[in-house]
């Protein structure tokens, strides 16, 4: 079966909810989320999808040998190729399962290395996914179903029995991992570059952060007119876009879209995906996009604080919050929302999608940046006419005088406008 001239997988969704697990996650949302997942990898057909209950994780094979038979005739018969669990397997429980189900499998990690494979679209981006796959490959050393070997070549791994053969792909892995690292050292020292020529027009950097599929990328929009890939679909941003802004009062900034976070993000991901978040790190002002529609939002709030957190972000670093796709609640509880929101402070009810609360947000953005300002009198010279010219542009000129010396003007500006006029 084809579609638009991609070969179809058909794929079925497990989710493993273990009564040990005293931090499990509510079955069904989690369930739902890694459907979304895997709908978010073109080419897979999703045939069906379940919670399986295990009282404990059986060492060898992950299931008990009843439900492995039960769930062999139900792939036979839906006819899946690819199992997807959401959880984590191990590389012997990965080959026992494929061996018993004739099937490939996936785990969370696995599927989301394939999406960030296939969404990556910088340099930057495909180097940090090719080690993050790389690293997470080199802990099983079995063949996977994956966009990194159909698109790009892979490694190149046979897979082989034998000590030997592990040994030889090790090699292989570490090798192009080392060959990688240096490739993504030189991209790192140009990102290096861009941001020192930024700080050289210092205009403040406002980051866009949230959960996947929160709406970040639909407000990076509505904010700056651009055309960015706006999906309702996990993890469609992944490198990070930078637009400048103008604020209604005449105040600049650079707006950042960052990948969206993920709870169990795989920590080869967390480590290789660092350099891209780095403009998270380097804001003046975290913007936090909650959906705050989803019946989990309150947990998902509570990952992007830990991953923010993991990356090194202080906690008191300025931040508001968006309660974003407050249209997709009903009346009663929209009004609770906006009330809500309305006597937090730093929160803010909004709609990326129709516009509503966006007044209220860039106004909120301009107050968080709002510096403190000092006046100053400057003696410019005749010949200084660009100077001068900055300043009226500017708007920050409240007096002129002149004399037979040049013009006297007395300035109240902000610590970056004194920053940026000395650079002139």
């Amino acid at each position: 079966m084809l579609t638009h001239g991609m070969p179809v997988t058909r794929a079925y969704v497990i989710h493993p909810e273990v009564k040990a697990d005293a931090e499990r996650r509510e079955p069904q949302a989690a369930l739902a989320e890694a459907v979304s997942l895997a709908a978010a990898l073109p080419g897979l057909e999703i045939t069906g999808s379940e919670v399986i209950r295990l009282a404990r994780i059986h060492p060898g094979r992950l299931f008990g040998e009843g439900k492995i038979a039960e769930l062999k005739e139900r792939f036979t018969a839906a006819e899946v190729e690819l199992v997807l669990v959401d959880g984590h397997v191990g590389p012997v429980q990965q080959r026992n399962l494929e061996k018993a189900w004739g099937v490939k499998l996936l785990d969370r990690t696995g599927l989301i290395l394939e999406i960030f494979a296939d969404r990556a679209r910088t340099r930057e981006g495909v180097l940090q996914v090719d080690m993050a796959a790389l690293s997470y490959q080199r802990t099983r050393l079995v063949r996977s179903w994956t966009h990194l070997e159909r698109q790009r070549g892979g490694v190149g791994l046979r897979g082989g029995p034998g000590e030997t053969q592990q040994e030889s792909d090790r090699r292989a892995i570490d090798d192009h991992l080392l060959r990688l690292r240096r490739q993504l050292d030189k991209v790192g020292q140009t990102r290096a570059l861009h941001r020192a020529a930024r700080a050289k027009v210092p205009y403040p950097v406002v980051a866009l952060v949230g959960y996947t599929n929160a709406g970040k990328s639909t407000l990076f929009n509505r904010l700056t007119g651009a055309a960015v890939l706006a999906k309702d679909m996990l993890f469609a941003t992944l490198d990070p876009t930078m637009r400048r802004v103008v604020l209604p009062a005449g105040d600049e900034v650079i707006l950042s879209d960052t990948v969206g976070f993920i709870s169990d993000l795989p920590t080869e991901l967390v480590a290789a995906f660092r350099a891209t978040l780095e403009e998270v790190l380097d804001a003046d002002l975290i913007v936090h996009v909650r959906d705050i529609s989803h019946p989990q939002t309150a947990q998902q709030a509570h990952d992007v604080a830990t991953i923010l957190t993991e990356l090194g972000v202080p906690e008191d670093a300025p931040r508001i919050e968006v309660w974003n796709k407050i249209d997709l609640l009903a009346a009663d509880a929209q009004a609770a929302h906006l009330t809500l929101a309305q006597r937090s402070d730093g929160v803010v009810a909004a709609s990326a999608l129709t516009g509503q609360g966006m007044d209220a947000l860039v106004a909120a953005i301009a107050d968080r940046l709002r510096e403190p300002r000092t006046e100053v009198v400057l003696q410019i010279g005749f010949d200084q006419g660009r100077r001068r010219a900055w300043l009226f542009d500017q708007g920050v000129v409240t007096s002129e005088a002149e004399d037979e010396g040049g013009y006297h003007l007395t300035v109240n500006w902000t610590p970056r406008q004194a920053a940026r006029y000395a650079a002139l």
